[in-house]
């Protein structure tokens, strides 16, 4: 969904405080074409940057890899294909085996056997998953040459979590598809030919991008207080957004990242960019609305969905009282098209009398545009089941859509929850790794929205971060893990007033 960045003490999926992580991890992708790319790239680095390099390379699964001793010619950093728990070190090159996955824990390499997804083999978004859920804003996904979509999907989440992400322009490459699946993500940092691709990340590791951040957060802490008012104001007046009430130390991180990418030390300065740029206005309004999401995220929750929450909703429903449902902080619909197939499951025939009706909104327009849309990169398979993907969705070259059938049950519209006019009649409500952004106030003045909105025994599903906090009294615990709940009668008057923005 559509949120900011995760902050450490939230430690959904991200165990590692960035604070000990002290170099970056750079996960390169590549297939047809990429091999002479990443060797035009490790040639225009200096000697000894102090950075690490995974390759992750499409390779023949039955045939011995001799991609070590090619790139060793190229660089004098030492080259070496990975091994199961090796670590990793600064100026060194680590290749992926053939036939092998390849993910990174705790600055470990592990290795397990190769798997497909529905006859798919993307070696490189899995990479990149577990690079952002260990590394956090110390990853950098590299996208270069090759065909078809992998790498889209993983460099969306090293976004997410703060890294740098860079795709090889598309005039360079041998084969665009890969770069250009990448770049059509929205969530390329940058755009440049191979040996640029190296001076930038010398250069952003010069000016200290990748130094702890808590380093800089101090530093800022007494500047802030002038400038962030000024910062919110700009992107209010463009957006109509307000991110007054959005927890600090993410709004920290995300700022601090920018004005690293856009090689600024002062905050004083980036206000004044800011003030100059409305694509930067633009830009660090994307960073703050990052999205967290993909299909059946967190897979236990859709099981109690489909064993307890669907159960209780449809039993001894009359065809009058239709199922209404509300997904808040939707981004681009993966979240609600799970919901939409995980309903219709349980549903079988009940679908062609019980009417349903799915309301899904974000502040974010260019998102909800991509959402109602339906058409995701053929990468979704890797959370999609088979079944899934035949009965659900269309296929159209290296693309699913979302069967019509599906996104008619949808409806998408710009709805901001801290001040637009709340929904009513619902029998669930999903608002997951949206509130762990606000600050405690707001949280206060979401959750009783939420209770208004709901019917008498209608649930709320909220992030495996989440929960409701001091409004226990308006909720019941259906599953703790999950995060599920349901509403509680409640004799007194709940307060929904929210603060309009100016």
């Amino acid at each position: 969904m559509s949120v900011l960045d995760p902050s450490p003490q939230i430690n959904e999926g991200h165990p590692l405080d960035d604070s000990t992580m002290e170099f970056p991890v750079i996960g390169v992708g590549a297939s047809a074409g990429g091999l002479e790319a990443f060797s035009e790239l490790l040639r225009s680095l200096p000697p000894a940057p102090g950075l690490v390099f995974v390759l992750i390379q499409h390779l023949d699964p039955n045939h011995p890899s001799l991609l070590s001793e090619i790139l060793a010619r190229e660089t004098s950093l030492k080259v070496v294909q990975a091994t199961e728990g090796m670590p990793v070190e600064p100026d060194h090159v680590y290749v992926i085996p053939p036939n092998c996955a390849l993910t990174i824990s705790d600055y470990q390499l592990h290795l397990s056997p190769r798997g497909l997804s529905d006859g798919l083999f993307m070696p490189i978004d899995l990479f990149f998953r577990s690079l952002a859920q260990h590394c956090g804003r110390m990853a950098v996904a590299v996208v270069l040459s090759g065909g078809g979509t992998d790498g889209a999907l993983g460099l969306q989440e090293i976004k997410a979590v703060g890294g740098v992400t860079i795709v090889q322009d598309e005039r360079s490459a041998r084969h665009s598809a890969m770069p250009r699946s990448a770049d059509a993500t929205g969530c390329a940092d940058f755009v440049l030919p191979p040996d640029q691709i190296a001076r930038e990340l010398i250069r952003l590791k010069d000016h200290g991008a990748f130094l702890p951040i808590s380093d800089r957060e101090r530093e800022q802490e007494q500047d802030e207080i002038i400038t962030f008012p000024k910062i919110f104001h700009l992107l209010r007046q463009r957006t109509g957004a307000d991110f007054t009430h959005y927890k600090r130390p993410t709004i920290r991180r995300r700022i601090a990242r920018r004005m690293a990418l856009c090689a600024i030390d002062r905050i004083e300065d980036y206000v004044t960019l800011l003030q100059q740029r409305p694509d930067e206005q633009y830009a660090l309004y994307q960073d703050f609305l990052i999205r967290v999401t993909r299909f059946f995220r967190d897979p236990t929750t859709f099981d109690v969905l489909q064993s307890t929450v669907f159960p209780n909703l449809l039993r001894n429903r009359s065809v009058e009282n239709p199922i209404r449902i509300w997904v808040a902080g939707c981004s681009t619909g993966e979240e609600v098209y799970s919901i939409a197939i995980a309903l219709l499951e349980i549903m079988g025939d009940m679908i062609n009398t019980m009417p349903v009706k799915i309301l899904a909104t974000d502040i974010n327009e260019a998102a909800l545009e991509k959402a109602r849309a339906g058409t995701y990169i053929d990468n979704i398979a890797l959370d999609v089941s088979p079944d899934r993907l035949r009965r659900f969705f269309n296929q159209t070259n290296s693309h699913y859509q979302i069967s019509k059938s599906v996104r008619d049950l949808c409806v998408f519209s710009t709805h901001n929850i801290t001040r637009d006019t709340p929904f009513a009649g619902l029998d669930l409500i999903s608002c997951r790794n949206l509130l762990i952004y606000l600050d405690l106030p707001l949280q206060k003045r979401v959750l009783p929205y939420f209770h208004y909105a709901l019917k008498p025994g209608g649930y709320l599903m909220l992030g495996t971060s989440e929960t409701v906090g001091s409004s226990a009294n308006l909720f019941e615990v259906v599953d703790k893990e999950s995060r599920v709940y349901c509403k509680k009668f409640s004799s007194t008057r709940v307060p929904i007033e929210f603060p309009v923005s100016d």
